[in-house]
Parts: structure tokens; sequence; C-alpha cells
């Protein structure tokens, strides 16, 4: 492993981890609805998915799913019934008025926001697919541990950091004054894209 492979496998996680998905739409609603802290939280959870889904790709699980198709697709059909019942939920509560107060007031806990975003990514088993396919390429198998423990580490901090500017930019008051004002629309919105992505994942 040379520094220059090491580098392009952490500018291509940074690249996937920014290009908007299920993740960035949710993080989005958190950060403009129940505030910074919570959003955070969130962003941690969705590092933590990506931690796994790395992790399992370097011991080999792309692998597993491409001998056991079945496995695959039916983890699939997991994670996009997880993302349909999100969009379900924001549908069903988009028209609930909701003023500034409420929306400072009553975030949920770090913890279910932890929890809620390690969900979000763990359902979906794409990405051991996409680490799978980046390892396999420029992660030669005698690869020393420190350099294994050094790109899982950069997939954390890549998708977590990005995340936490997600929710630093969409949590500004000017952000969350505009989502509480058309909450009604935005959640709408924001569901239908979630349940299109989400069969999306089902389909493909």
């Amino acid at each position: 492993m040379t520094a220059a492979a090491f580098l392009t496998i952490v500018l291509i996680h940074l690249a996937a981890a920014i290009s908007p998905g299920p993740s960035f739409i949710v993080s989005v609603r958190v950060a403009a609805s129940e505030g910074f802290k919570t959003a955070v939280a969130l962003a941690f959870g969705f590092g933590m998915g990506a931690l796994l889904w790395a992790t399992a790709a370097m011991a080999g699980l792309a692998i597993l799913f491409e001998i056991v198709p079945s496995l695959f697709i039916g983890m699939k059909l997991i994670g996009a019934a997880f993302l349909m019942w999100i969009a379900y939920q924001m549908w069903r509560h988009a028209s609930e008025p909701m003023d500034m107060d409420a929306a400072s007031d009553k975030p949920r806990s770090a913890w279910a926001a932890f929890w809620f975003g390690f969900l979000t990514f763990a359902t979906n088993p794409k990405p051991a697919i996409f680490f799978g396919a980046v390892f396999v390429g420029l992660v030669p198998t005698d690869t020393p541990l420190p350099w294994r423990l050094a790109i899982l580490g950069a997939v954390f901090a890549n998708e977590t950091l990005w995340y936490i500017t997600v929710a630093r930019v969409f949590s500004h008051a000017r952000a969350r004054t505009a989502y509480i004002r058309l909450k009604s629309s935005v959640d709408r919105v924001f569901g239908g894209f979630l349940a299109l992505l989400g069969l999306k994942i089902a389909l493909t």
C-alpha cells in the first residue's frame, strides 16, 4: 500500500459520500427541523454505518454477496422497506404544524439520532459492493493492518465530517425558518424522493 493509493481511496470515497442520496435528505431534514447538535449525532451514525460496510467489504462480504445473491437481495429489500417507512412517516406528519419553539425544544435525543443515522446507512447493503469494488483494485491482499485501519478511519471521517458540514449549513436560523414555513411541502417532496430512492434500491 502506497500513500498515493491511500489518497486515491480517500478521494473516491469522499466523492461518493458527497453525492446526494438517502443520508443527505435525512441529514438536511433533521438539521433544519431539530438543530445542529441532533444532526451531528446523526452524522456520527452515518459514519458508523459507513465503517460497518467498509469493514465488511474488507472482510470479504462483497464476495459473499456475489456467491449468495439471495442474501444481497434480501438485505436490499430490507433497506428499501426502511426508506419507504421513513418516507411514509414524513408524508403522514407533513401537514402537522411546527413552530420554532417546538423545533428547538423537542429534538430527538443524541442517541436516538445516532441510531437513526446508523440504521439509515446500515440497512442499505450497496455500500458494501462499492467498497468491495474499490478495495479489490486498490487494497492488495498483503496490505498491512495499520494501512487497513487508516482506510477505515478515513471512511468514518469522510462520512461523518461531510454530514456535520451539511448539518452546519442547514441548521442555521434562516434555513430552519424556511423549513418551518414550508414544512408541509418540503416533507412531502423529501418523502417522495426517499420513496423513489427506496424503490431504486429494491429494483437495482
